[in-house]
């Protein structure tokens, strides 16, 4: 493999909305160390569009659910997000139980993503 294709970003378009991807696409087509991804194709960063018909206030989360859910999205675990917020573990575990019903999640990475995705939080 050559020094150039080691140094290039591959970057995926997640975005449903043909018209916003061809530009997109054209716009970061010419920018040099940079290469879209082909379909199915694994990248190092991904842009996705959320869907304009989903706003935040679709979530309703509590206060303390958006302060853990902040937590989780840094990595923490269920004993540090106690030890910060004030809080008992099993607390915690409830939460993050509410979180992953509400935001449709299959697991705390995917809470995490789906919340990013809809605006909840930002990265």
């Amino acid at each position: 493999m050559s020094e150039d294709k080691r140094a290039e970003i591959v970057l995926a378009l997640e975005i449903d909305d043909p018209a916003l991807a061809d530009r997109l696409s054209a716009l970061l087509g010419n920018v040099a160390g940079l290469r879209l991804a082909a379909p199915g194709e694994a990248a190092a960063a991904t842009i996705v569009a959320r869907d304009p018909r989903i706003s935040p206030a679709d979530i309703a989360l509590t206060q303390r659910e958006l302060d853990v859910l902040a937590l989780m999205a840094e990595g923490a675990s269920n004993k540090m997000i106690a030890r910060q917020l004030g809080i008992s573990v099993h607390t915690v575990k409830f939460h993050v139980g509410s979180l992953l019903d509400k935001l449709d999640a299959t697991g705390r990475t995917d809470a995490v993503a789906h919340a990013a995705r809809r605006g909840v939080i930002q990265l």
